[in-house]
């Protein structure tokens, strides 16, 4: 990857409208330029570091989500792909967790609520996102009782199975706590939680990696969700990591420009591309207030894998 494959023919460069001569570069998979155009970011004084990559996770989100960690040695994590030398940055080892279904997942959950025809009209009339309706209410609710709305309300999101880390593809999704309520506040209510599954599913990854020796404990985010402050925040609050994202860059057709200078020898490498090229970020820091609360969850979020294990058990008894 960024190393110079050639350079445009006269009748490439005609058919392109560009110079003959044009440098082309080896270019790299959307999630993996995600990662070289997120990775490089620095929040407030701090600078870039080479260093600060084994602490960081890469998370690009959209439909799916892909988890992107690096390490200058091999390491092997049950349920996460990899470890892969230089698929994403010439020199370091790529370990690649996902999610199969978030962005995807979050619309689903939506769009099947009896409420959401509604909302949709409400959001068309005041000329706003179904999102920004939703986060006003989600926010309004807990004034009064914080993340408690959640308490009695759980969601494991393997609605598409899952493929990290506990690599099952036949996991399916489940909802506990549903009541004969079809109200705004049920939709607000259970789209809080799904967003909530979403992040446990991004702390299981985390914690998957850092027990075969990574240090994770900054996730710099790119994609849809990075739109939504609910989102991010309840990301920060469950996983206790500090979220960087750059909202005035788009970091995959960043990373797909930082291979493109390296290839047409304006830096020297990947990573020193990475430093010089890479925006600064803002800095999304988790809230311990919910701490203990969200410690509580997680606990239920891994139950609920296992008891779904015994549900199949139990079916498959002979």
């Amino acid at each position: 990857m960024g190393a110079r494959a050639g350079s445009l023919t006269a009748q490439a460069a005609g058919e392109l409208s560009l110079p003959e001569g044009t440098t082309v570069g080896v270019g790299i998979i959307d999630a993996h330029a995600g990662g070289i155009g997120s990775l490089g970011m620095a929040g407030g004084a701090e600078g870039f570091s080479p260093t600060q990559l084994e602490r960081t996770l890469a998370l690009i989100g959209g439909t799916s989500s892909c988890h992107m960690a690096t390490s200058p040695e091999p390491r092997f994590v049950e349920g996460v792909w990899g470890p892969y030398y230089g698929a994403m940055i010439p020199g370091w080892w790529l370990t690649e967790g996902g999610q199969s279904a978030t962005g995807a997942l979050l619309d689903h959950v939506i769009d099947n609520h009896a409420y959401a025809a509604r909302l949709r009209r409400e959001a068309e009339e005041q000329g706003v996102t179904i999102y920004e309706l939703l986060n006003r209410r989600v926010a309004e609710l807990m004034e009064t009782s914080g993340a408690a709305i959640t308490t009695d309300l759980h969601v494991l999101p393997y609605f598409h199975g899952n493929r990290s880390p506990r690599a099952d593809a036949h996991a399916r999704g489940t909802v506990s706590g549903l009541a004969l309520d079809s109200s705004f506040d049920s939709l607000a209510r259970i789209y809080l939680a799904t967003i909530q599954a979403i992040a446990y599913g991004t702390r299981h990854i985390i914690e998957a990696l850092n027990s075969r020796g990574y240090r994770i404990d900054r996730i710099h985010a790119c994609g849809g969700g990075t739109k939504n402050p609910l989102w991010m925040q309840q990301h920060a609050d469950i996983t206790n990591c500090e979220i960087y994202v750059a909202h005035d860059s788009e970091p995959v057709l960043l990373g797909a420009a930082i291979l493109a200078a390296v290839a047409a020898g304006r830096h020297g490498s990947i990573v020193e591309a990475m430093g010089a090229m890479s925006p600064r970020a803002e800095v999304i820091a988790p809230r311990p207030a919910d701490a203990g609360f969200h410690a509580r969850k997680y606990e239920v979020f891994k139950l609920m894998y296992e008891h779904q294990l015994d549900y199949k058990r139990l079916m498959n008894a002979s």
